[in-house]
């Protein structure tokens, strides 16, 4: 009896590590089972370099949504971005989106001006003022061997 008392506490113990183990898999990766209600949106880029599915969209620097795939769009050969964002967030027709850094090197995400528009973006529409990624090796190579033109304050000065 004293055997199947001590099979039946470890049996518990291990539950209960099993369930906190899942708990905090699901919290500290962001996953949700019934996800939070959100709709699409599309925007067309010519450079999406760097940037991922699952990373951020944010507005005036707060998190309002996330990627949610990138594909070409063989017609514009352009890059097309799905973003997914959260009900109740209203972003107009005239509205940018710009690909931005977190810091020198850190992982890209979409930043978005809501623009001020009369009629907002409906679900599936298409955001059509875009700003591609800046390509930060290309831009100190270009400084580093002169190719910056002088009147953007970029290049060096000769004195």
């Amino acid at each position: 009896m004293k055997k199947y008392q001590v099979e039946t506490i470890v049996g518990i113990f291990v539950a209960i590590g099993i369930c906190l183990i899942a708990y905090m898999a699901v919290t500290l990766g962001n996953v949700s089972f019934f996800g939070r209600e959100a709709y699409p949106l599309f925007a067309r880029f010519s450079n999406v370099s760097g940037l991922r599915s699952g990373g951020s969209v944010d507005m005036f620097g707060i998190e309002i949504g996330k990627i949610e795939a990138l594909s070409i769009d063989q017609e514009t050969q352009q890059a097309i971005v799905e973003l997914r964002i959260t009900k109740g967030v209203t972003i107009y027709e005239d509205a940018i989106a710009s690909i931005k850094t977190e810091g020198l090197i850190g992982d890209k995400y979409i930043s978005i001006d809501p623009g001020g528009a009369e009629s907002p973006l409906e679900a599936g529409g298409f955001i059509i003022e875009t700003q591609g990624a800046i390509d930060i090796v290309d831009l100190i190579g270009k400084y580093a061997f002169g190719e910056i033109n002088n009147n953007s304050g970029l290049a060096p000065q000769d004195n």
